[in-house]
């Protein structure tokens, strides 16, 4: 099925924007669903997922030309209800941007501003964009009617004078549908029992339909207890393997893993997928996220915060923190911070409340200067006070 499908399109009729696409690539039949049956897919889909919605979701505006963090609405805490928060509500329409291009959900509640208070999301499968000559005219859900105000649509893979995202899984059919049919090809090849399939042939003479009906018939009888199978010396029996073509469908599932992780934009590294010349080590896995994040999960990260910043006035943003997947391992992050400390850029305060720990004590600050002289411990997190006059030092 097109993406589009048209109905007096010469006339300026509607356009019809079907929300499943089923394609079929040889013998699978691939759809949003059936693709997840596709382990690189899932991995795909769950990695990203997973991260993007465990982000946390801070609210800025500027004042001054700095960032400054306000109070989020109730819409960025518990955006679908009480029922929903908003780790899961960012896990369900990050799954399906990613397999779909696009996550709907209807507008419920709004605030006191008009702004969306309460977004109940819906199957991407029971929805339809309709279009009417070139405009966003309303959304088909479970049947009925919407207006394009009352829904929330976020879109991914956009492209020009199309009013929805493209789907990955659409335009991944030939490599998920290859990766299918040689699941499916295995599936049928050992189901077929102990025996597999052969060739049983009569040297002697050409025998008729019945004659070889029979005979398949007590070969079949026989072989299925695994018994013996009786015959003469004009009988030659030949077990059927698989061909060169299709002894190589372990080396097809291999490469096909590699090629639907770039169509999900996912390195096949990161869902254990065999690489060839991968070497992901304790010494680089930070500069492997950091690689992550800004090639695949960045543009991400970026659309969703802008479509999120728009369930709030202006001039307030949304700001997903991503540094948490840039966690350094403990050596490392003590050398940036003592390296920032000495430069001036960090005062030892506000590196204890980086690394959750309270301020310094006064008696912690006498025990740095018994240990290391006066003049090296930390700076004091209040101002020392002045001594007494013609008091002895």
């Amino acid at each position: 099925m097109s993406l589009f499908s048209r109905r007096g399109a010469a006339q300026g009729g509607d356009q019809v924007i079907p929300s499943r696409p089923i394609q079929r690539a040889g013998g699978a039949v691939v759809t949003p669903d059936t693709a997840l049956r596709n382990s690189a897919v899932w991995a795909c889909l769950r990695l990203r997922a997973n991260l993007i919605s465990t982000m946390p979701v801070d609210l800025y505006r500027r004042v001054g030309g700095i960032q400054v963090e306000v109070p989020k609405p109730p819409v960025l805490i518990n955006p679908g209800g009480d029922e929903v928060d908003m780790v899961q509500w960012l896990f369900s329409t990050q799954w399906d941007l990613d397999r779909s291009g696009n996550s709907f959900g209807i507008i419920t509640a709004k605030d006191g501003l008009g702004f969306p208070a309460r977004i109940e999301l819906v199957p991407v499968a029971d929805v339809t964009v309709r279009v009417r000559k070139g405009q966003l005219d309303r959304y088909l859900i479970g049947g009925e009617k919407y207006d394009p105000v009352t829904v929330w649509h976020e879109k991914q893979y956009t492209m020009s004078g199309l009013h929805v995202g493209l789907s990955p899984v659409a335009f991944a059919a030939w490599a998920i549908g290859e990766y299918l049919s040689i699941q499916q090809f295995a599936l049928d090849w050992f189901a077929n029992g102990a025996v597999p399939s052969a060739h049983l042939k009569n040297t002697a003479k050409t025998i008729d339909q019945t004659a070889a009906e029979e005979t398949k018939r007590r070969f079949k009888a026989a072989t299925a207890n695994q018994d013996l199978f009786v015959t003469g010396m004009d009988w030659d029996y030949k077990m059927i393997q698989a061909d060169a073509a299709g002894s190589d469908w372990i080396e097809a599932k291999r490469f096909g893993i590699a090629d639907i992780a770039r169509f999900f934009d996912c390195p096949g590294d990161l869902i254990d997928a065999a690489v060839a010349g991968s070497a992901v080590t304790y010494a680089n896995l930070t500069q492997r996220n950091l690689q992550f994040l800004i090639m695949s999960l960045g543009p991400a990260i970026i659309r969703r915060e802008g479509a999120l910043s728009r369930l709030t006035s202006r001039p307030r943003f949304v700001k997903l923190n991503s540094d948490a997947l840039l966690r350094m391992d403990p050596m490392t992050r003590a050398q940036m911070l003592a390296s920032q400390i000495t430069s001036r850029q960090l005062a030892p305060s506000e590196a204890r409340e980086i690394e959750n720990r309270a301020p310094f004590t006064e008696s912690q600050l006498a025990e740095f200067d018994r240990l290391f002289g006066k003049g090296t411990s930390p700076t004091p997190t209040a101002p020392p006070v002045p001594a007494t006059p013609g008091a002895s030092s």
